[in-house]
């Protein structure tokens, strides 16, 4: 019986599943079958297991001042070894590195993905065991829409036109480091209430464009 493929969705409260609420928040989570991963998941079949990392307030590589948890490039190295082995790793972050404080470019965020790009190369043989690096999806979130709520109108001040370059600088990227590329923008716009979380109908049309893109 051969093994099923095994893929972790590593990103933020996009993968995690947030409901876009008008105030932004507080929310809850998205049941498992309507986040994009579940979507991806019953699209892909009994042939695949989908592994979540999903955070909220989750960067590529930046130290958030508000919480030391949301560092994703602090965390990674520990989820590829918790959860090998693994065929693939899909990554979907960079919205967060565009809040107003991080000050980052489109290309810095970029670079801040390839950190995490170079950490799932390095990550063969994790914690005793022989297994191969996974191979890598770069996914470049949509771009943000209008942020109704004032306070994170602000925390994402000029967001919108940063997240709009991203796939841009992501291409590039993956094209540079090999590993495979999705700009999730050719499917959907952010659609959600809050103009930064998707709703049921983004998350569904995302797992299944994501499903065509996992290597048989």
């Amino acid at each position: 019986m051969t093994a099923p493929r095994r893929v972790l969705c590593y990103g933020d409260s996009l993968t995690w599943g947030w409901i876009p609420v008008p105030h932004a928040v507080p929310t809850q989570r998205y049941p498992s079958a309507e986040r994009w991963t579940g979507v991806m998941a019953a699209a892909l079949g009994s042939g695949y297991e989908i592994v979540e990392e999903g955070l909220s307030g989750r960067t590529t590589n930046a130290d958030d001042p508000t919480d030391p948890r949301l560092n994703g490039a602090a965390h990674l190295p520990t989820a590829l070894a918790a959860h090998l082995p693994l065929d693939l790793v899909v990554i979907m972050l960079g919205t967060n590195d565009t809040k107003v404080y991080f000050d980052r470019t489109p290309f810095g965020i970029a670079t801040g993905a390839a950190t995490l790009i170079g950490q799932v190369a390095a990550s063969a043989g994790g914690v005793g065991t022989a297994y191969p690096a996974p191979a890598v999806l770069l996914v470049a979130p949509p771009a943000l829409g209008e942020i109704p709520d004032p306070w994170f109108a602000e925390l994402f001040r000029g967001g919108r036109e940063k997240t709009a370059e991203l796939a841009r600088h992501y291409r590039s990227l993956a094209d540079f480091t090999g590993v495979s590329f999705f700009d999730a923008g050719r499917v959907l716009t952010t659609d959600g209430v809050d103009g930064i979380h998707f709703t049921p109908e983004n998350n569904a049309a995302l797992g299944a464009a994501l499903a065509n893109e996992i290597p048989v």
